[in-house]
C-alpha cells in the first residue's frame, strides 16, 4: 500500500500567499458537486449540501483503500460563489442573493463507477436529503489569482476588492470565471479569527 496522500501538501495549488497575491495555473480537477442558493448560515439547502457530500466522500476514501490501496485525507471543503449582482457578494455581502456550488475534490485515480458505488453505500446507511442531487463534474479553471485569508470570512471584502480592483488590472489580466474558496480550517472547531481559506479568482490575460 502506497502512502496516504493529502492533496493540500502534494498538490501546488492548494499553496498561497498571506497578504499577497499569486498566479497559479490550476491543472484539470474533478469533484463532488451539489448547488444550491441562499445564505450559508441559515439556508438549509446549505447544511442539507454538506450532509450529503462528506458521506459519499468518505465512503470513496474508504473504498479507495480497501479495494485499490491508495488512502488519502479527504480533502477540504470547496465553494464557488456567484450573483447576479457580484456588489453583493464582494461589498455588501448580501448573503441571501448568494448562488454557490460547494465541492469535495476526488482523486484522478476514481472514476464515475467509484463514486456511483459510494453513493450506494451512503444510501445503505442513511439516505441524505440532497444525496441526489450530487454529481461528478471535471473544474477547468486553468491561470487563476489566489491568496491566504486568515481571519472571518466576513473580513474577506477588503481582500477581495484589492485582488479584483488592483493586482489583476495592474497585471493585464481579467475575470473569467466564479469566485472560489477552498476551507483549509473546520469551522466548527476554529476561532473566527484563525480561519484559514484560500481565496482564488480564474483570470485571462486582457
Amino acid at each position: 500500500m502506497t502512502a496516504k496522500v493529502d492533496f493540500k501538501r502534494s498538490l501546488d495549488c492548494y499553496r498561497a500567499p498571506r497578504d499577497d497575491f499569486r498566479v497559479v495555473d490550476v491543472p484539470d480537477l474533478q469533484y463532488l458537486m451539489i448547488d444550491g442558493h441562499g445564505d450559508p448560515n441559515t439556508s438549509p439547502s446549505y447544511s442539507d449540501a454538506l450532509a450529503a457530500l462528506y458521506p459519499v466522500a468518505y465512503r470513496l476514501k474508504f473504498l479507495s483503500k480497501t479495494e485499490l490501496g491508495r488512502d488519502y485525507v479527504v480533502p477540504p471543503l470547496e465553494g464557488l460563489w456567484w450573483a447576479e449582482d457580484m456588489d453583493s457578494f464582494t461589498v455588501a455581502r448580501d448573503k441571501s442573493q448568494w448562488d454557490w456550488t460547494m465541492m469535495l475534490l476526488v482523486p484522478d485515480w476514481l472514476d464515475d463507477a467509484h463514486v456511483r458505488e459510494a453513493v450506494d453505500r451512503a444510501v445503505a446507511k442513511s439516505r441524505p436529503a440532497r444525496l441526489d442531487d450530487i454529481r461528478v463534474e471535471t473544474l477547468s479553471e486553468g491561470r487563476c489569482v489566489q491568496t491566504l485569508h486568515i481571519g472571518p470570512y466576513d473580513d474577506e471584502a477588503p481582500v477581495l476588492e484589492r485582488m479584483h480592483g488592483a493586482f489583476i488590472p495592474h497585471n493585464d489580466l481579467r475575470v473569467t470565471g466564479r469566485h472560489h474558496e477552498i476551507y483549509l480550517s473546520d469551522a466548527r472547531r476554529t476561532a473566527p479569527e484563525k480561519l484559514r481559506t484560500i481565496l482564488r479568482q480564474p483570470v485571462t490575460a486582457s
